[in-house]
């Protein structure tokens, strides 16, 4: 047994120390400095948004112990990524995009907040579930978006227990049909917290300690599957994903900017007659309260008291998940929209516009 651990500790010991080579050292704040991540070896990192304090005087720790100016290419505060250029040439990791880490797999938070690397140790502790208030919960934590504790009577019992086999065979088939308009693509929505957009997270139970946040999230082969940030919530500790990290570098680089969909409305989820719901295998969709003047919403043809039920062909059920699907991607393609109007379900062409 002691040998298993000794090898494990070198092993961990040996990816600090591999990973350690793709680490800087972020100087942009007043307080103790934070950490990011080569994203590329001609010189980009990668930080999160909210330890960038002064565009003007950003200082780079490299690991050879050499400190270099940087200058910010962009941000984006709805994921806390951001981009720095440095003049030198970086050793970047190994970034991993499919994120295939389960809940209790060991994981590593590095974290170069002064000249040394730092790490810390954990295990992921969830995957994409939120509930309303922005918490991350494990699927099918009872109190999660829409959960109810039932008190059930004893001589309830048989019937109850009838009731949710009922329940259960009836949403797998729903969840079943919703699966396949999607094409198979389990989404992982938008969590809206404190003013920003975690777009899919990792979380897990590492320590953040001062600095940790723009520093790399890495398995036990030293793979770096996301950036660790407290950004979004006090007390939490995420990650956002690689795939993330890659849409936001990528615009930034290209566009100095983030790019926005935007369609001029404002909207309410309500809750669908049963026959829709059915139908359509959701529960909810968007009331439209509202729909601007000459927005891409009015051109396009939606109207004030249509419920939107799909966006490009995948559902939409929460406001969240309409953001989410306002990606910048979306900006200036015309998308179908599916509306129950009149109780009937339509179909509409909304050109995507850009929120500036």
């Amino acid at each position: 047994m002691s040998e298993v651990l000794q090898q494990l500790s070198d092993q961990m010991a040996g990816v600090v120390e591999t990973a350690g080579a793709s680490v800087v050292r972020v100087e942009a704040r007043r307080r103790l400095p934070a950490s990011g991540i080569v994203w590329a070896a001609d010189g980009v990192i990668v930080t999160a948004h909210h330890v960038i304090q002064d565009e003007e005087q950003i200082q780079i720790g490299l690991p050879n112990g050499e400190t270099v100016p940087g200058t910010l290419v962009g941000r984006d505060p709805g994921t806390d990524v951001a981009v720095l250029r440095v003049q030198a040439e970086l050793t970047a990791p190994n970034w991993v995009e499919e994120n295939d880490l389960k809940v209790g797999n060991l994981i590593l938070a590095l974290g170069r907040p002064g000249q040394n690397m730092q790490g810390t140790l954990g295990i992921v502790s969830a995957r994409g579930e939120v509930m309303s208030e922005g918490m991350p919960f494990p699927p099918g934590f009872p109190f999660g978006r829409g959960g109810h504790r039932h008190e059930v009577h004893e001589h309830h019992e048989h019937h109850e227990r009838e009731r949710q086999a009922r329940h259960a065979e009836h949403m797998e088939k729903r969840a079943s049909r919703r699966k396949q308009r999607r094409g198979g693509m389990e989404a992982w929505w938008g969590t809206r917290t404190m003013g920003s957009t975690a777009e899919g997270f990792i979380q897990t139970d590492v320590v953040m300690y001062p600095g940790f946040s723009g520093g790399p999230l890495v398995d036990a082969s030293g793979r770096v599957y996301g950036m660790n940030t407290s950004g979004f919530m006090r007390g939490l500790s995420l990650a956002v994903p690689t795939l993330t990290i890659k849409r936001v570098a990528e615009t930034l680089l290209q566009h100095g900017r983030m790019r926005r969909g935007f369609l001029g409305i404002s909207a309410q989820p309500v809750r669908l007659p049963e026959a829709l719901a059915e139908q359509l295998g959701q529960d909810t969709g968007l009331l439209l309260a509202s729909v601007e003047t000459g927005s891409p919403a009015e051109q396009g043809g939606l109207l004030l008291g249509d419920v939107v039920v799909t966006l490009d062909g995948v559902t939409v059920e929460h406001l969240d998940e309409l953001l989410a699907l306002l990606s910048g991607d979306r900006v200036g393609r015309e998308v179908p929209v599916g509306v129950v109007r009149g109780g009937e379900l339509r179909e509409v062409h909304v050109t995507i516009g850009e929120r500036m």
